[in-house]
C-alpha cells in the first residue's frame, strides 16, 4: 500500500513538472515534428502538456487503487481484469 501510494506520488508530481515547465523539456528532448504537424500552433508544448495531464491522473489511479476499477469501466466488456 506504500509503495502504491509513493509511486502514485512521483507520477502526480512529474505530471505537474511537466505541465509546469514544458520549456525546459523542449529545451532538453527537443520539439515533436508529429505534434506540430497535427496538432497545429505550439503542437510540441501542447503534446507535452497533455503527457504531463495524464502522468498526473495516472499517478491519481495508481494512488488511490482506482486503476482496476478504471480498466473495467473502460476494457471490461473486451478484456476481464482483476
Amino acid at each position: 500500500m506504500f509503495t502504491r501510494i509513493i509511486i502514485g506520488l512521483v507520477l502526480v508530481v512529474f505530471g505537474a513538472i511537466l505541465v509546469i515547465k514544458t520549456n525546459g523539456f523542449m529545451d532538453f528532448f527537443g520539439s515533436m515534428d508529429w505534434a506540430d504537424r497535427y496538432l497545429g500552433g505550439g503542437g510540441s508544448r501542447l503534446m507535452y502538456k497533455l503527457l504531463g495531464i495524464l502522468a498526473s491522473i495516472i499517478g491519481f489511479m495508481v494512488m488511490f487503487d482506482l486503476w482496476d476499477n478504471f480498466l473495467n469501466a473502460t476494457l471490461g466488456s473486451l478484456f476481464k481484469f482483476g
